[in-house]
């Protein structure tokens, strides 16, 4: 994907603010207790915060968390949800937060929007000493057999390589901050996995599949005929033709500490 089809899938979203809130999942709280669990203090920055789908978890948990997210529909989609979040307007690569002032900054399905050469010295300057950088992807656990089925059947834009397991590991193994030109502001990353699920309808699963950024580009046509290939598939499925399933899922996470 080249800079200007970056820009326009990771713009997207607003579009789709009141949908991704309703149909989007959450994150596995063993996942985000890891992501943690080295950060040397409580402050807690969600970094492309979308509609809050990160914060509430972080919530959950009892840390300090405070918001950032560019899109305007998806901030008020998320002040609404959690009216007691201090969230605010910004981005990766202009945090409006002072120098040192988070211990951990996390991003939920949103790190690969980043332009990590800029962002990354502006998250290192936010971050205390020791402080906690991890990226959360949720992927679709296509080592069930009728996953693997929706995914080839969905297609990238649905479906992309992030959101299955081992293209998840292939496409985040060198999404690392840049350490050349300037002294090192992190270490080497780790990744690691925790099972997730997402109770879901056939209709839902729809639903969710048509936030992804690469559906809500694609022209009319084209996604009309996408979602309703995957209606059928669902039809056609056991495990997700007849009432509430649990979409296996996984939250994946890398994770690097701030020198």
């Amino acid at each position: 994907m080249d800079q200007n089809e970056r820009l326009l899938h990771a713009s997207s979203f607003g579009a789709a603010a009141v949908a991704y809130a309703e149909h989007r999942p959450d994150y596995a709280r063993a996942a985000v207790r890891w992501a943690l669990e080295a950060a040397p203090g409580p402050r807690v920055l969600d970094l492309g915060a979308g509609t809050g789908k990160l914060t509430a978890t972080l919530l959950a948990l009892g840390v300090e968390v405070i918001a950032v997210e560019p899109d305007p529909a998806m901030l008020t989609e998320l002040r609404s949800d959690l009216p007691g979040v201090r969230a605010l307007s910004g981005k990766a690569e202009t945090i409006p937060l002072p120098d040192r002032s988070v211990d951990a900054v996390l991003a939920g399905n949103a790190m690969h929007w980043f332009d990590m050469a800029v962002a990354g010295p502006e998250i290192a300057r936010v971050l205390a000493p020791g402080g906690v950088l991890a990226g959360l992807w949720n992927v679709l656990d296509d080592g069930v057999g009728w996953v693997a089925g929706l995914a080839e059947v969905s297609g990238p834009a649905a479906i992309g390589p992030r959101d299955t397991p081992a293209s998840w590991r292939a496409v985040t193994a060198d999404m690392h901050l840049p350490k050349s030109g300037a002294p090192a502001r992190f270490g080497s990353p780790e990744q690691a996995a925790f099972a997730h699920g997402q109770l879901r309808t056939a209709d839902s699963l729809v639903e969710t599949l048509a936030t992804r950024a690469g559906m809500i580009v694609m022209p009319d046509a084209e996604r009309t005929a996408a979602l309703a290939r995957i209606r059928t598939f669902l039809a056609d499925t056991p495990e997700a033709a007849d009432g509430e399933f649990t979409l296996p899922m996984q939250t994946s996470v890398l994770r690097t500490r701030r020198i």
